[in-house]
């Protein structure tokens, strides 16, 4: 990796506070184009126009990332000084639509947790175990990295909030259903641990891949297509059912833990139905026409 690499992603870890997974995507991202190229900081505009038939094979939205990953390179170089010009504008200019997120029904959400309550009725502790995992997922919208890593300190005792750890450390409190702290409460009686993390292993904590392999066998155990179900997909139910709910779309950002509200609009795909018939309801000239 080039020196002038190294910098950007310092830079990116101590000014922006970019989580450790999006600074190990920009390096395969930059570290992918030095390979294509060579040292990108003596890169031509005429180089990163071969870039364009170099990823033809590559889905539109692995373009616009990699596109992201080298225009914030190069902004990053002509502000420290280490060139005097900016050959990001000759970079491909694709238009990937944003997929739109995966969606569990409330009856498939019902048959989950019925499935888990049922096997959790005892006290075995990987049953309990698994409650409070899907109770923190679907009740309060966690990243799967966010509940992997919750320290015990972050359970409620007076407050029924959670303080999450999310992306570029920001934190921020989460509410915690009545039902995730009974959940809770279970899980801690069983618990056995004295590790400073709230779902412990041999190593650290219980990992992303396995938290993934979870979710996925109990889907199929409550007869749910195991396809259809993983940690994101739980968050994103949440994050659906609420906007159905009512919830406003700001606190929804919020509970989510988005900078951007745009990254929380694309929930507002699944509400449409709701939105129309509000309009129809609550706009003036609705009143007017019923009137008429």
């Amino acid at each position: 990796m080039s020196a002038a690499i190294d910098s950007f992603l310092a830079m990116m870890a101590a000014e922006r506070g970019a989580a450790a997974n999006t600074l190990a995507a920009y390096r395969r991202d930059l570290e992918a184009s030095e390979d294509l190229l060579g040292e990108l900081l003596s890169a031509s505009r005429d180089d990163l126009m071969k870039l364009s038939g170099k990823w033809a094979n590559l889905a539109p939205s692995t373009v616009a990332r990699k596109i992201s990953a080298l225009r914030q390179f190069f902004g990053f170089c002509v502000d420290e000084g280490l060139r005097t010009d900016d050959p990001s504008s000759a970079l491909p200019r694709p238009q990937a639509r944003r997929p739109l997120p995966k969606i569990l029904s409330h009856q498939e959400v019902e048959a989950i947790f019925a499935q888990i309550e049922e096997e959790a009725q005892g006290k075995e502790p990987r049953a309990v175990r698994l409650l409070a995992l899907f109770e923190l997922l679907y009740g309060s919208g966690l990243r799967a990295t966010e509940l992997i890593s919750l320290p015990v300190s972050a359970v409620p005792r007076d407050a029924p909030f959670l303080t999450v750890t999310g992306k570029g450390g920001q934190q921020r409190m989460v509410p915690v259903s009545r039902r995730a702290q009974a959940a809770l409460s279970r899980w801690l009686e069983v618990r056995g641990s004295d590790s400073a993390y709230l779902f412990p292993s041999r190593a650290k904590h219980i990992s992303r891949i396995r938290l993934y392999q979870m979710v996925k066998e109990l889907a199929a155990r409550a007869g749910i297509d195991p396809n259809k179900v993983s940690p994101h997909v739980l968050r994103h139910a949440f994050a659906t059912h609420l906007l159905e709910g009512g919830a406003d779309l700001r606190v929804l950002q919020t509970l989510l833990g988005h900078a951007d509200i745009a990254t929380t609009q694309i929930y507002t795909h699944v509400d449409s139905a709701r939105l129309v018939a509000l309009v129809n309801e609550r706009h003036p000239l609705a009143a007017r026409r019923r009137e008429g």
